[in-house]
């Protein structure tokens, strides 16, 4: 399984949608709260290449998007093959 890191803020609805979907696959993730962290924001934003909402999520070094593209490989059957 991929190491897998969220980028969030405490008050993003996105942010809840992705770590429940993430949950309901048991799947473990580092959350990255940037919440008035520029520094952690901005890692953010040039891991991501220019990506500054929330969530950020990546699978190893491999940018997945935001909790809509995540929800998008869940409909298509993807997550699960990416998540072995």
């Amino acid at each position: 399984m991929p190491v897998v890191d969220i980028y969030t803020k405490v008050t993003c609805p996105y942010c809840m949608r992705a770590k429940a979907l993430l949950a309901q696959k048991n799947v473990t993730f580092n959350e990255i709260k940037i919440d008035g962290d520029n520094d952690l924001r901005n890692k953010m934003i040039e891991r991501s290449n220019g990506a500054y909402t929330v969530p950020q999520i990546f699978f190893d070094d491999n940018h997945i998007g935001g909790c809509d593209d995540l929800y998008a490989l869940h409909t298509s059957g993807k997550l699960d093959e990416l998540l072995k």
